[in-house]
C-alpha cells in the first residue's frame, strides 16, 4: 500500500509545456449562458490526456440529464459488436493505426441519431474534435454552443498521469498519486487526493506500458501542438471557455459549476431530490 501511495518523483517540467499552461487565465471570459434546461446542451470538453475530461463531463452529464459521449467508448462498443464496420475497426486497431475521421463520424452520427430517436435533449462530447478538419465536419452534424477547455499545471498533470492504474480484472481506472504541491513564487499550492480502488482490486492494479514520464511528456507536447488550432477555431467563434483546475474534485467542481452558471441549478436539483 505504501508503495502505491508514494508520490511520483519527477524531473524538471519542460519549458515548452510550462509556458503553454501558464499562458491562460484560470477562466476565460464567456458570454452569458442561458439556463441549460431551456435549450439543448451541445457541449464539448477538451483537454490533454489525464486532465479529467471524462470525470467532469460525466458529472455534468448526470446533472443536466444529457449523455456523455466519448469517441473512444464508441469505438470500443463497436468493436464488441458484429458486422462489417466492427471487422474493419479490428483490422485498424490490430495494425496500430489511427481510426479515420470518416469512421469516427459514422459512429458519432449513428450515436446521435439513436439518441434523438430516444428523445435525448443534447450531449457532452469528450475530447473531440482534435483537429480542424474534425471540427469542420462536426459543424455539419451538430450546433455546438460551448467548448470547455480544461487545463492543469504541468507538474501536477504529470504526477496525475504517472499515478494512473488499471485493474487487470475489472478494467476500471484508478489513480494512486497523492498530490500535495506547495505554493511558491506567487503560485498557489495544489492538493489532489488519490482515487483508490476497493480493497479487492488493490492487488490487481497494473500500470499502462506507455505511462512513463518520457512518453507522457511527449504525448502532452504533441497534444498541445495539435490542440492550439482547434482551440483558436472555437475561440474565434466566441464558444471557448478555458478553465484551469484549481485542485481535485472537491475544489474544482464548485468553481466549474460557478463558471458555467450552474451552481444554483445544482442546488435546486439537490433540493428536489
Amino acid at each position: 500500500m505504501s508503495t502505491l501511495l508514494a508520490r511520483t518523483r519527477l524531473s524538471n517540467p519542460s519549458p515548452f509545456l510550462r509556458r503553454f499552461l501558464s499562458s491562460s487565465p484560470p477562466i476565460s471570459p464567456l458570454p452569458p449562458l442561458p439556463n441549460p434546461v431551456d435549450r439543448n446542451v451541445q457541449w464539448i470538453f477538451l483537454g490533454c490526456p489525464g486532465v479529467g475530461k471524462g470525470t467532469y463531463a460525466t458529472r455534468l452529464s448526470s446533472l443536466l440529464s444529457v449523455p456523455h459521449i466519448a469517441t473512444g467508448d464508441l469505438v470500443r462498443d463497436e468493436l464488441s459488436s458484429s458486422g462489417t464496420l466492427a471487422d474493419q475497426l479490428r483490422e485498424i486497431v490490430n495494425r496500430g493505426e489511427l481510426v479515420s475521421d470518416e469512421i469516427i463520424f459514422s459512429l458519432l452520427s449513428k450515436r446521435l441519431a439513436a439518441g434523438k430517436a430516444k428523445g435525448e435533449s443534447g450531449f457532452i462530447l469528450d475530447g473531440f474534435p482534435r483537429t480542424i478538419n474534425q471540427a469542420e465536419i462536426l459543424k455539419g452534424v451538430a450546433d455546438i454552443d460551448l467548448v470547455v477547455n480544461l487545463k492543469l499545471r504541468e507538474d501536477v498533470l504529470l504526477e496525475k498521469c504517472l499515478g494512473r492504474r488499471i485493474c487487470s480484472q475489472c478494467g476500471k481506472n484508478y489513480n494512486v498519486a497523492s498530490i500535495n504541491v506547495k505554493g511558491q513564487n506567487g503560485r498557489p499550492g495544489m492538493s489532489m487526493a488519490p482515487l483508490l480502488p476497493p480493497q479487492h482490486c488493490m492487488s490487481k492494479l497494473i500500470t499502462r506500458a506507455d505511462d512513463t514520464e518520457e512518453v507522457v511528456k511527449e504525448r502532452l507536447r504533441i497534444y498541445y501542438e495539435k490542440s492550439q488550432p482547434v482551440e483558436e477555431y472555437y475561440r474565434s467563434q466566441g464558444k471557448l471557455m478555458e478553465f484551469c483546475l484549481p485542485g481535485g474534485i472537491p475544489e474544482s467542481w464548485p468553481k466549474l459549476l460557478e463558471a458555467l452558471k450552474l451552481d444554483d441549478y445544482e442546488e435546486k436539483q439537490l433540493a428536489a431530490a
